[in-house]
């Protein structure tokens, strides 16, 4: 028997059942360029935020973490600086010490996020501004939506795993499939999890596809 695969995810896979845990708002109504000569985005949904925010952030060159998040910055018209081959936040904060010094960065950011650039910047020396431009906050679901037995649930972000443990609780006859070892961190003690190959939901899904058809854990969380 095929093992059911859910998709946490706002975005949509086929071959997934629905189950988007997390939802966007805007918190700025204008972006503040001053003083600053390239914009930082870590996600695709920044570039999204900021876009409908005011169009013209695209005038700013960009840094960007990931492929996905510089194929949207272009898809919509803007320029890529850089895009570092890590996906993780340290990695891209580093990067910008090495490369970027002598430009004054505004990370155009969410209102929570897994790694402070700011602070870890700061004790380099380097200030980088930031403004807090969109939120995430959990979609409700009713009781009836909890995965059955045996599924195999993809997270795609720390909000998606906190939300869905929030609405249905966890249990153990579930598989995760985490986008990134930092989206792992969140899920629960002793949850069986598989990390993607490359931190894109088409990953998380061929993944989860390979465990469908193998009865067994991948791995076993014990934090």
């Amino acid at each position: 028997m095929r093992r059911a695969i859910y998709l946490t995810s706002p975005l949509h896979r086929e071959g997934t059942i629905p189950l988007p845990m997390i939802d966007f708002r805007l918190t700025a109504s204008a972006l503040d360029y001053q003083g600053c000569d390239a914009l930082m985005f870590t996600s695709k949904q920044a570039v999204e935020s900021a876009e409908a925010i005011d169009p013209e952030w695209k005038r700013l060159p960009t840094i960007a973490i990931g492929a996905a998040t510089a194929r949207k910055i272009e898809a919509l018209g803007g320029t890529v600086l850089y895009h570092p081959a890590s996906f993780y936040g340290k990695a891209l904060a580093k990067d910008v010490l090495e490369r970027f010094r002598d430009r004054r960065v505004l990370y155009l950011r969410p209102r929570t996020v897994s790694f402070d650039s700011q602070d870890f910047l700061a004790r380099a020396g380097y200030t980088l501004r930031e403004q807090v431009i969109y939120e995430t906050f959990c979609q409700e679901h009713p009781a009836e939506a909890k995965p059955k037995a045996g599924a195999i649930v993809i997270f795609t972000s720390p909000s998606t795993i906190h939300c869905f443990l929030e609405r249905f609780g966890w249990d153990e006859s579930y598989t995760a499939v985490v986008i990134g070892h930092a989206t792992r961190e969140h899920l629960p003690e002793g949850a069986d999890y598989a990390v993607a190959d490359t931190p894109l939901i088409d990953a998380c899904l061929q993944t989860a596809k390979k465990i469908g058809n193998i009865p067994v854990s991948i791995h076993h969380n014990t934090k």
